[in-house]
This record gives structure tokens, C-alpha cells and sequence, in this order.
């Protein structure tokens, strides 16, 4: 159930009939009409622009359209009115009963109100997280785990076929730096003093790893040179990091489909067949680059390079795919990764990558688009920074991880709902700023409280209705405008879900339930003026049954909306 698409189908039906009649020239592209809320609710309680996009392919003026448009939704009993306003915008008010209707049709498809097939089916990979295994998430890795989980879950509510991956960056000079830290917390575990050099991580987090690596080789490796252990050992604290890893998103309630590995692309032929399929395109060539902006001709040395010739997709340069050694760039196993993914048959491709990612946008999106012809296209998404506060001050840093604050600390400090849910409360490509205190106040400012109130609520009235006995009804009676403002937010679901899906942006489900939550308790609160509006009706059974129809409908929204952020909605608040 669309109520807004219902009546767009209706508009469109109406301007196909003045087509007919000679009222409007036929052939029209009607694409672009839309209907909506109004940006005053006090036109009315939607919107359509059909008048204004048609005006000048139909060579008429807009007013003119709009009030012919006007004149044939007339007939139709769910039009209480409809006026011209303005140039030519056409405001519609809905007959009272539409409101009835749309809180029964909510009870009626239960959580299934609101679910899209808008995608299709299309297949979608949504790659997220994919932080090096070199020691324990990071907030702003929490925060792009969040983004990411709850995209997912949002394309899958408007009728995708998500595929959840984390690409473990295993196969770079970091691992290496990995196991040289962990042998030092080895030598540790033996009885020997760990000597952190400069460039080592230092994070207690190694600890553990260094004790399993004596449970597992005893003192066999002390004698050992690192050439004979550094292998073992870079693959034991990677499964050990990777191990800790996916025990952190468990934390947060995220769960993988795939684990992608960067070293199976290395020595397997992968890396060279996404090169050769690109030189096969006449993509691939050696030349020399410009010196980088910014650099004077003296500080440059000029060298000839294999590079791939991105700025044919958009890039401002081309981009090297090997190192002066031969070697590959770290550009080059992306490419195979991304070669894979296309390989895989995926209609779509989303990245989520941290805030220092933003030079690598336009790189990626010219491999993507050579190597599937430009069939696929690649979305990336920048999670902005998280600045954290308690008591007025930074939080400090985590002694565990040596020089951060954890996924960890966070979800610890206030649990994985409050943490997800405040990390959707701005668009991923604004910073957010992350107050230990405000998000456990309760009150109307902390946004996590207000909506989880407001489903706490419903279930309180739910509650005591089953111990009056009072027999459910989804048929409600709206009589008070604050009724039918609850009733009109919730017609907004169904839209906001595809809005929200079509432009990646999870974040606008968090503002709809915020929004949704505060329609809901300005009429719980008017209920404590006026009797009439009490969802329990003292000694009037039938009465309470049509008044608890409404926050019924909000409870199924809200759970469905918190579902898709990844939240759990609570039935009491303590």
C-alpha cells in the first residue's frame, strides 16, 4: 500500500483522459510528474507538478493545465478538494476517510507496509567496513559499519538482493608490520622484554596473540630467524585480527555474506587477467605523468610508468598500475577485486569507505565503469569523521588499541542500538559528533530516546487494553487534527523508504521516525487535556478499540523503520 502512488496513478490516469478529449496534445512524457507532500502542510495534504512540467511540451499555459487537472479529479471520492495554486501547482486535500482507510491498510499488511519492489531484484553489493586486520575497529570504522549494515537492510526493504561484503586488505606491507608486533608480544609470552620499535603496533590488543602463538609453537620460534617465521606468523595474527574483527560487528549486530581476501588475488593469475582486460581495451600503457599539482619541475622526477588510462571515465589523471620495480601499485589488486565483483553478475556496486578515501573516488569509478563496459555502476559513499565527547570533553584514547577509541569502547559505553541509531542521525558525508551523555539523556533532544519512547508507548497502551479486554479493530475514527497528522506521517512511509533507498541514504529513515515519534507524542499529550483523545476510553470498549488502531499502525512503522537501521524496539523503557 502507496497512498502517494495511489493518487500519483490517479493523476496520471486523469491526465491520459484529458488527452483523450483533445484537452491536452497526446504523446506527453509523464515521467516527471510527481506527487508529494506539500512543503506548507497548510495547502493541503498533497502536492502534484504536473501542470508545471507539462506546460511547455504541451505548449499551454500551467494554470490552465492545473485547472483542467483540477476539474476531472473531481470525480473521485478520495479528492476533498483540489486548487490551483500559484503559477500552476495543484494542491489536494484528501477526504477524511482516506485517513481511516490508510491506518487499516498499515494493520492490515502489518510489516510488509512500506516494503518496495522498486529494486527489482536487481542484485546489489554493498562492500562496507573492510578495515585493515591490523587490530581492532575504530569509531570511524563504527560508523561506516553502521551506514553500511543499514544500506543494506534499506535497498533489501525496497526490493534488492543485497550482498553484504568486507574486503580484508591481507595482502600488504601491514600484515607484515602485524606479525613483526605479534612476535614481539611472542617473545613476551615467552618471558622476554617485547621491544615496540617505532613503526610496530603497540595496542595490548597483541597480547593474547603473541600467548597463542606460544600455545601453538611453544619456544620454537624464538631461535628462528624472521625469514623462516614471518609467514606463519603474518597468517596466525591475521586469522587472530580477523577473529576479533568479526567478534566486534557481532557486537554491533553486523553480519557478513562474504569475507573477500586481498592475498587470493596475488600469485593466483587475477591480478593480470583484470589488467589484460583492460589492455585488451586499449586502456593500458606506458608514459610518463605530469608532475603533481602543487610541485615545482625541480622536485619532480620524471619516469615512465605502466598506467591505465582513467581519464577516458572521468579522472583528472591517468593512474599507475605498476611501481618503477615491476611491482604492482595498490591500485592494481582494487582493480582485480572490482573485476571480481563485476565477473559475479552484480547490477550494482556500492563502496563505503572512511573520509581520507575522498582521492580515490574517481579512480575506482573509471575502473568500474572500463571493466563493465559501463554497465555497473559504482556508487562509493564517504563516512565523515566522529568527533567523541563525555563530560564536556574529548573522549580520550583507548590504552587497549594504543592510540584510538574502539568499535568496542563505544558499544560498551551505551550499547549497540544507541550506537547505531546515533550514527544514522546525520548523512554520512557530514561530521557527527558523538556525546556519551546526550545519548543516554531522556528527553526530546536525544533522538534515540524519542523514538524508542514513542514505541514504548503504543505498547503500554496495548498492554493495558488486553487487561480491559478490549476486542482490536483496524478500523480507527479520526476526528482531531493531531489524529489525522499522525495518520498522514505514516501515508509518508511507503515513499520515504524508496526515496531513501534510490539516493543511498539510510539517515532519512532516522529523521521519518524522529519526525513520526513527535506527531505521536503531541497527541499523547493532547489526550492528557482532552478525554476525548485518550486512546483508552474509560468504560467504552468499542470507542478504545478504534482509538488504539492509530498507535497500533505507529508501532508497526516505527519497528519496521528501527529494523532497517538495525535497532531493537523496545516494549517498556527502564
Amino acid at each position: 500500500m502507496n497512498l502517494f502512488s495511489d493518487i500519483r496513478d490517479l493523476v496520471l490516469d486523469r491526465l491520459a483522459g484529458l488527452a483523450e478529449s483533445g484537452a491536452l496534445p497526446g504523446g506527453l512524457d509523464l515521467a516527471n510528474v510527481a506527487v508529494e507532500p506539500p512543503r506548507d502542510p497548510a495547502h493541503g495534504d498533497m502536492a502534484t507538478n504536473a501542470a508545471m512540467v507539462l506546460a511547455k511540451p504541451a505548449g499551454m499555459k500551467p494554470r490552465d493545465i492545473a485547472e483542467a487537472l483540477a476539474a476531472a479529479l473531481g470525480d473521485d471520492d478520495r479528492i476533498a478538494t483540489a486548487e490551483v495554486a500559484g503559477p500552476g501547482f495543484l494542491n489536494l486535500r484528501l477526504a477524511q476517510g482516506v485517513w481511516a482507510g490508510l491506518v487499516e491498510g498499515v494493520l492490515a499488511d502489518g510489516e510488509a507496509y512500506g516494503r518496495s519492489t522498486m529494486g527489482q531484484g536487481e542484485t546489489v553489493n554493498v562492500e562496507y567496513v573492510s578495515a585493515n586486520p591490523t587490530g581492532p575497529l575504530h569509531v570511524g570504522h563504527t560508523r561506516g559499519a553502521v551506514f553500511g549494515d543499514a544500506l543494506a537492510s534499506l535497498l533489501d526493504h525496497a526490493g534488492y538482493a543485497v550482498t553484504r561484503e568486507y574486503y580484508i586488505n591481507d595482502g600488504g606491507a601491514q600484515v607484515d608490520v602485524l606479525a613483526r608486533s605479534a612476535y614481539e608480544r611472542y617473545r613476551e609470552a615467552c618471558g622476554q622484554a617485547p621491544e615496540i620499535a617505532e613503526g610496530l603496533y603497540p595496542g595490548e590488543y597483541l597480547i593474547p596473540v603473541g600467548e597463542a602463538l606460544k600455545e601453538t609453537y611453544g619456544e620454537s620460534l624464538l631461535d628462528k630467524g624472521e625469514a623462516e617465521w614471518l609467514a606463519d606468523v603474518r597468517d596466525f595474527a591475521t586469522d587472530k585480527m580477523m577473529e576479533m574483527i568479526r567478534a566486534d560487528l557481532a557486537a554491533l549486530g553486523v553480519s557478513m555474506d562474504v569475507y573477500f581476501s586481498e592475498k587470493s588475488l596475488y600469485g593466483t593469475g587475477r591480478i593480470e587477467a583484470a589488467i589484460d582486460d583492460l589492455d585488451a581495451k586499449g586502456l593500458i600503457y606506458r608514459g610518463t605523468l605530469e608532475p603533481p599539482k602543487g610541485k615545482l619541475p625541480e622536485d619532480w622526477e620524471p619516469r615512465e610508468q605502466t598506467l591505465f588510462r582513467s581519464t577516458d571515465y572521468g579522472d583528472d589523471v591517468d593512474r599507475p598500475i605498476r611501481k618503477s620495480d615491476e611491482s604492482w601499485t595498490y591500485f592494481a589488486p582494487d582493480i582485480a577485486y572490482h573485476y571480481d565483483k563485476v565477473s559475479r553478475g552484480f547490477d550494482q556496486l556500492i563502496d563505503v569507505f572512511g573520509a581520507d578515501h575522498g582521492g580515490y573516488v574517481k579512480r575506482m569509478k573509471a575502473a568500474v565503469a572500463a571493466l563493465s563496459d559501463q554497465k555497473v555502476p559504482l556508487d562509493i559513499k564517504l563516512t565523515q569523521l566522529v568527533r567523541l565527547y563525555k563530560n564536556g570533553e574529548p573522549f580520550k584514547m583507548s590504552k587497549r588499541a594504543g592510540n584510538f577509541v574502539t568499535l568496542r569502547d563505544v558499544v560498551d559505553q551505551v550499547g549497540p542500538d544507541v550506537t547505531r541509531f546515533v550514527m544514522l542521525t546525520r548523512k554520512n558525508d557530514a561530521p557527527l559528533d558523538f556525546d556519551f551523555d546526550k545519548v543516554l539523556e531522556q528527553s526530546k533532544d536525544n533522538p534515540v530516546f524519542y523514538v524508542q519512547y514513542a514505541h514504548a508507548r503504543v505498547h503500554s497502551v496495548l498492554r493495558k487494553a488486553a487487561e480491559q479486554g478490549v476486542a482490536l479493530t483496524d478500523r480507527p475514527k479520526l476526528e482531531d487534527e493531531a489524529e489525522l497528522a499522525v495518520a498522514k506521517k505514516l501515508a509518508e512511509w511507503p515513499r520515504l523508504v524508496e526515496i531513501a533507498a534510490r539516493g543511498h541514504e539510510p539517515h532519512r529513515i532516522a529523521f521519518y521516525l524522529y519526525d513520526l515519534a513527535s506527531e505521536f507524542h503531541t497527541l499523547w499529550n493532547k489526550g492528557n487535556e482532552n478525554t476525548a483523545l485518550r486512546f483508552l476510553q474509560e468504560g467504552d470498549p468499542v470507542a478504545s478499540a478504534e482509538k488504539i488502531a492509530l498507535p497500533r499502525a505507529v508501532g508497526v512503522v516505527i519497528s519496521a523503520g528501527l529494523g532497517i537501521l538495525g535497532v531493537t524496539p523496545v516494549e517498556e523503557m527502564r
